[in-house]
């Protein structure tokens, strides 16, 4: 038996529950972890609220961490008991002690990236490159919108923007989360309490509006992301930390001849090939320095409720880790 996270009804924090759990050995292609350091994102939040489908009900929650192999099932000779590797993927199941994981899903995380670190940054940091990369190739010049410039993602990518070339806005809550984004590359950050982000974007671009808005927030910014908008310009909708954005008409896009996307980092990490090279590009820009890491909050896996809690409640800033 081990420990881990279990949610055996949809709800809010309070459903994540602390129990004992059986764990069986890796089949074929699969490999035992034991977790090291496990990686909170919000698409935890919207499998635990039913805003994304579950496969079943009871389930452990997480797709990242890293972690000790253990054991490894029948065909498997990428990696070997006792390598340290790093994960992002489903099946669900890293709020626990011990996870088995598809090998294929597995990189080796390099010495010189901290555990910790690590399980803060496979799915987050790899959200950021492709965001950056491929739903929108970011360029020299190019001015962007980030919202929640603070958060694990919003962090990053005012970070490697900025070593692009390109002018960054960002929208914050308050003054601690506007200094932190104003350190992370953001040179023009709005908190949005205090004063309305579009027409702080509009004199900001005076008037031209951005190339591209990335907007994790959803329902809340939606509208007013797309007002910030120049003549083709790119709405990334990649998450929906608000709630999900009311429906739109294909009209209401033609006014400035806008694009629209809800990306997903699977569809961007397809093979073996696009994970190995997307994880390599990210561990090298931290090992390097380029990219600062920002583990702002480590909880007890126990205490997952409670990390959940503070991160729907705006309370944290950065990445968040759970260890077991």
């Amino acid at each position: 038996m081990v420990k881990a996270i279990r949610v055996h009804e949809l709800g809010g924090p309070e459903v994540l529950k602390w129990e004992d759990v059986e764990i069986a050995e890796p089949k074929e292609g699969e490999v035992l972890l034991k977790n090291k350091a496990i990686g909170v994102n919000f698409v935890d939040v919207y499998f635990r609220k039913g805003t994304y489908k579950l496969p079943s009900l009871p389930y452990t929650p997480g797709v990242e961490g890293v972690g000790v192999v253990t054991a490894i099932g029948v065909g498997v000779s990428d990696v070997q008991v006792g390598d340290v590797v790093a994960y992002s993927c489903q099946p669900l199941g890293s709020y626990a002690e011990q996870h088995i994981v598809p090998a294929i899903k597995l990189v080796p995380l390099p010495p010189s990236v901290d555990p910790i670190v690590g399980a803060a940054i496979m799915t987050k940091a790899m959200t950021t490159r492709y965001l950056l990369q491929s739903s929108f190739k970011v360029e020299p010049g190019h001015t962007i919108l980030v919202h929640a410039a603070a958060g694990g993602v919003g962090s990053l990518l005012c970070q490697w923007a900025n070593t692009i070339g390109a002018t960054v806005i960002g929208t914050v809550s308050n003054k601690v989360k506007a200094a932190q984004a104003k350190e992370d590359g953001c040179h023009h950050v709005i908190i949005y309490t205090e004063e309305d982000f579009v027409a702080r974007v509009n004199e900001i671009t005076s008037g031209n509006g951005v190339e591209v808005v990335y907007d994790s927030v959803g329902k809340d910014t939606f509208e007013g992301s797309l007002a910030c908008l120049k003549f083709r310009g790119y709405m990334v909708c990649f998450g929906q930390s608000s709630g999900t954005p009311d429906p739109i008409s294909l009209s209401s896009l033609a006014t400035k001849s806008l694009f629209l996307t809800r990306p997903t980092l699977k569809h961007y990490n397809v093979t073996r090939d696009d994970l190995l090279e997307a994880a390599g590009e990210v561990f090298a820009k931290v090992a390097s320095g380029v990219l600062k890491v920002r583990v702002n909050h480590i909880y007890p896996l126990s205490e997952a409720a409670k990390a959940h809690e503070d991160m729907e409640n705006r309370k944290t800033t950065g990445s968040i880790v759970l260890l077991p």
